[in-house]
């Protein structure tokens, strides 16, 4: 792994396939590190002929914001909302969107595929909206347009993602009881959760956090961004968005809404699906993506 820094951002990347000709970016959701984009999926793109580049976002593993002002929300979102109200957010999704740009400038890529999950859905359509040059296709995965009128996350869900957690520090097996129970939640009803291979995944993103907070501060980016619905309409390059039925975060209704609002865009509704991707489904989103590359999807 290696790291580029620009500004207050230091941001570490991985590029698999090196050999391959065709450019493709992973963007990660909310906290979400990018092992979560993890081994065998990225090999199932490689093997597709991706070079593939998969990214921690600021403040998510070994990505880090490096505040210019001591910022004191502690785990409190409401105050943190508050404080957000008055000085504005430490950064802002367009921000995460141009750390994308300066890791393709870094790497020398003029042009590439783009796939986003989640928050990285959003900050993907932020890239094909405003720069349109630096883009071949998108792939949204479990995203939305933040339209407001569009059905909230699930209640429970809610509550799960905003109380306080569990000091992994303190009370490490209390961490992941937590951690697995909002990964079960959230996965849908027709693929269970291999909780090994969850568990496995969650204390690697333990021993590679870096940030404090970072997960408040990428949600305050996401909060305080106004929908604007020309953002979706600007981008003309080929798009595919990928959602499953069963998602409890951003409801189907948020693909269709994006089917809706980008131009020429394909929607696949993925039946039983959650707010994950499960490994049963990496071949097919493979062959989605790869497809998808060449335009013909």
């Amino acid at each position: 792994m290696q790291t580029i820094k620009q500004d207050n951002v230091e941001l570490c990347y991985e590029v698999l396939g090196e050999n391959n000709k065709q450019n493709l970016i992973l963007i990660s959701g909310l906290g979400s590190q990018m092992i979560r984009w993890d081994a065998d999926f990225c090999a199932v793109l490689v093997q597709k002929g991706f070079r593939v580049i998969r990214f921690d976002n600021r403040d998510s593993g070994c990505s880090v914001f490096l505040s210019k002002q001591k910022e004191e929300y502690g785990n409190d979102i409401e105050k943190a909302f508050e404080k957000v109200k008055a000085k504005g957010a430490p950064y802002s999704l367009y921000d995460m969107a141009t750390d994308v740009i300066a890791l393709m400038d870094h790497l020398h890529i003029d042009k590439a595929h783009i796939v986003g999950r989640s928050m990285g859905g959003i900050i993907a359509q932020l890239i094909g909206a405003d720069f349109p040059n630096r883009v071949l296709s998108l792939t949204i995965i479990m995203s939305t347009s933040l339209n407001p009128v569009l059905p909230p996350v699930a209640p429970d869900v809610m509550a799960m993602m905003t109380r306080k957690p569990v000091n992994p520090i303190a009370d490490k097996q209390g961490y992941i009881k937590d951690a697995l129970a909002f990964a079960r939640r959230i996965g849908g009803t027709k693929y269970p959760l291999d909780e090994n291979r969850e568990i496995e995944l969650i204390e690697n993103e333990l021993k590679r956090s870096r940030s404090e907070n970072g997960t408040l501060r990428q949600l305050l980016a996401m909060g305080t961004m106004v929908f604007d619905e020309t953002k979706a309409k600007q981008i003309t390059v080929p798009v595919v968005i990928i959602h499953g039925t069963d998602d409890p975060i951003f409801h189907p209704d948020c693909a269709v809404d994006l089917a809706r609002l980008i131009p020429h865009a394909k929607l696949l509704l993925m039946e039983g699906m959650g707010h994950a991707i499960p490994s049963e489904l990496y071949s097919y989103f493979g062959a989605v993506i790869a497809e998808q590359s060449k335009g013909i999807l």
